[in-house]
């Protein structure tokens, strides 16, 4: 099938996309138009990449493809990735509360992320024996043997249920040809795969505006969602506006947040997983966030390792303001017209955007900005910082820095690493032209320039300058220090007003549930501090971890002492209390240089 004629975005070498048409040449088979790359130049491995240093894979099952050279890396899969640690207390069972027995939880989570066939495993290569090649050669790697059989991948936990061959050949196609514009999109948007998406629901989420929980919306499933497949066929679905709530912020102020619909969350999921066959082939390795097969530890891995084997002297940590209530939607409808030509997707995507929001019974409008708590927001976040920061900082690499730039990025988080102070300002004043140009800007409080890196110490204390100034990302403070052998490494400790916040709400709650039954409270708090122990426990912060043990202790102690006027519990007896309940403070993580080298040199998790 051809179209003759085709609106779509103008490709060219300079990284600032705009909008022209072009004409249209023969489609793929699966739906897809043929162009020119949007990227600003061609990735190439010819000599070592520093902001591809500290890149890994974009998927845990389907491995990206440079257009040149034979480096490829791996991560493992990881599903469930949040922006940051969960600072929220899990309460009790409601049915513990009342009296009764936990209510055991009905429905499933499998994949939403349907995989396809896996790369070739990757190896490292053998060290070169000569100096002349170590740089150019030390970071490749090389697959198995062409004797290997190459497997594929079944469905199930890992893969996702229901695996579909036209979803792997879009992934192929997207993959082989990074200008390729798809035209048939919508037809993968199936029963099977609503239904996937209602049983990635959880079902205990809160309602939106109509008041539908995923119970009730499950005692009809079949027919709900045959009748919602026929109206996002025939385009007569509309997009319900989302319920404003508010939660607060690790530096209290308050977060808004949008409920959607149980029907908006099940079409979003399903859409989300469509895209993110075609996306995840584009999107860059320095890019961490709301990514299937990525976590915040590998996006804290990758900046540890990067600053410790590169030439790093400074640190920008940047922070962009109010980006999800500031984002555009007519440049974000621009940028996935780089790759989407159906017009039905994207008329999906300017439903959701346009549907407002009701706070306080008032319907008001959202011109800008993607709701936050929405299945959707995360990709098209991905998506517009993609065109508006992820290509452009690649693109200024190559083309401005005069010396080494590491670049990790989860959400609108960001850190970079520079090895001169010049190219450090350099970069942060283009980086706020190329903001302005997108209705982004940086917050001038949070984002600093600060010496930071192996020599940092030793030049401060040289111009009497005191200990290297610290920062903050994912829920760490980084820390300029020494291991015992006196080599520098980039320690990680937990961020104390972050632990002070959940001190707070943990002992609300402790208070609230002090007359429940011990074995109640303990196998709560127990999951309390497995979650704390789960995202802290990493080399380094074992102080931290400890002490966060004992704070939850000494609260649970005074809760329990106040129970009534003759509780006799001292703190020998607590101590055996807590010793059954609470988890021992152990580390939970490798050291990121090791875990580092295994998810990008190391064999396919897959195989």
């Amino acid at each position: 099938m051809e179209e003759p004629y085709v609106e779509g975005v103008a490709i060219h070498d300079d990284p600032e996309p705009c909008g022209c048409f072009r004409k249209g040449v023969a489609e793929a088979l699966v739906g897809a138009r043929a162009g020119r790359a949007i990227e600003p130049r061609n990735f190439a491995f010819g000599s070592a990449d520093t902001v591809g240093f500290v890149e890994g894979n974009t998927d845990g099952s389907v491995m990206r493809e440079f257009p040149e050279g034979p480096a490829r890396s791996e991560n493992h899969g990881m599903h469930g990735i949040s922006e940051h640690e969960n600072r929220e207390i899990p309460r009790p069972p409601v049915g513990v509360m009342a009296g009764g027995t936990p209510r055991q939880r009905s429905g499933g989570n499998p994949g939403m992320h349907g995989r396809g066939k896996s790369d070739t495993p990757i190896v490292p290569v053998s060290p070169p024996n000569k100096a002349a090649q170590a740089a150019a050669e030390v970071g490749e790697e090389r697959g198995v043997a062409k004797g290997n059989a190459a497997s594929e991948t079944r469905p199930g936990h890992r893969a996702g249920p229901g695996v579909s061959s036209p979803l792997d050949r879009v992934r192929l196609a997207a993959r082989q040809d990074k200008g390729m514009r798809f035209t048939a999109l919508l037809h993968h948007v199936d029963l099977p795969r609503l239904e996937a998406a209602y049983r990635a629901v959880r079902p205990q989420a809160a309602p939106g505006v109509d008041g539908v929980t995923w119970r009730e919306y499950g005692q009809d499933l079949q027919g709900n969602l045959r009748d919602l497949h026929a109206r996002i066929h025939s385009g007569r679905y509309r997009a319900s506006p989302s319920r404003r709530v508010y939660i607060p912020k690790a530096d209290g102020r308050q977060r808004p947040l949008g409920i959607v619909t149980l029907e908006d969350k099940i079409v979003q999921r399903a859409v989300v997983e469509v895209l993110n066959a075609i996306y995840e082939e584009d999107f860059l390795g320095f890019s961490y966030g709301f990514r299937p097969g990525r976590s915040q530890h590998m996006a804290l891995d990758a900046l540890a390792v990067g600053i410790q084997r590169k030439k790093v002297n400074w640190v920008l940590d940047l922070d962009i303001r109010e980006f999800f209530s500031s984002l555009s939607h007519q440049w974000l409808v621009k940028f996935l017209e780089h790759r989407i030509a159906d017009k039905r997707i994207l008329r999906l995507v300017q439903k959701w955007l346009s549907a407002g929001v009701i706070e306080d019974g008032a319907w008001s409008e959202t011109t800008e900005g993607a709701q936050q708590g929405a299945s959707a927001s995360p990709l098209l976040a991905n998506v517009y910082l993609h065109y508006v920061f992820d290509l452009w900082v690649r693109w200024w690499r190559s083309h401005q820095a005069r010396g080494d730039v590491i670049t990790v990025r989860f959400a609108d988080d960001a850190v970079a690493g520079f090895e001169y102070e010049d190219d450090a300002r350099r970069f942060l004043a283009d980086l706020r032209e190329r903001f302005a140009k997108f209705g982004l800007g940086l917050h001038p409080d949070k984002t600093r320039l600060i010496e930071f890196g192996r020599f940092a110490a030793r030049d401060r204390k040289r111009r009497g300058q005191g200990k290297p100034e610290t920062f903050t990302f994912l829920g760490f403070t980084h820390v300029c220090t020494t291991n015992r052998t006196g080599r520098f490494w980039v320690r990680r400790v937990t961020d104390k007003k972050r632990m002070a916040g959940k001190l707070r709400d943990l002992n609300v709650e402790i208070k609230r549930c002090r007359h429940l039954p011990i074995p109640v409270q303990g196998r709560w708090l127990r999951s309390v501090v497995n979650g704390h122990l789960n995202y802290y426990a990493v080399p380094g912060n074992i102080d931290a971890v400890c002490s966060f043990r004992y704070e939850v202790a000494h609260l649970w102690h005074k809760a329990l002492v106040r129970r009534s006027q003759r509780a006799n519990l001292d703190w020998q007896r607590m101590g055996r209390i807590a010793n059954r309940w609470l988890p021992t403070a152990r580390l939970r993580h490798p050291l990121p240089t090791v875990r580092f080298d295994a998810n990008t040199r190391g064999r396919s998790p897959v195989r």
